[in-house]
């Protein structure tokens, strides 16, 4: 198999979502678990297995565009609108 590369991790990390984020996690990590540990792609890999990690405590990733006010009306009752730079507590 080729050395893998940041565009093979982000083609994992791209359409993750809540649900599957912890498959996607341990799929990014099987996928540099044979780069050394300096290794760049390793080290881009792990930071986004860290913010899979805070999407299986979220709703969304969030990256984009502007947040929802919290004063918007009906917002108390959304279940969970923490993007995953701000999950919910553990």
């Amino acid at each position: 198999m080729a050395v893998p590369t940041r565009d093979d991790v982000d083609a994992i990390v791209g359409p993750a979502t809540p649900h599957f984020a912890y498959q996607l996690r341990a799929r990014v990590l099987e996928l540099v678990e044979d780069l050394p540990e300096n290794h760049e792609v390793r080290r881009y890999a792990e930071e986004k297995a860290d913010l899979l990690d805070r999407l299986g405590h979220a709703s969304s990733k969030a990256e984009e565009g502007p947040r929802e006010p919290e004063t918007r009306p009906g917002w108390e009752q959304i279940p969970s609108a923490a993007p995953a730079d701000q999950p919910l507590l553990r």
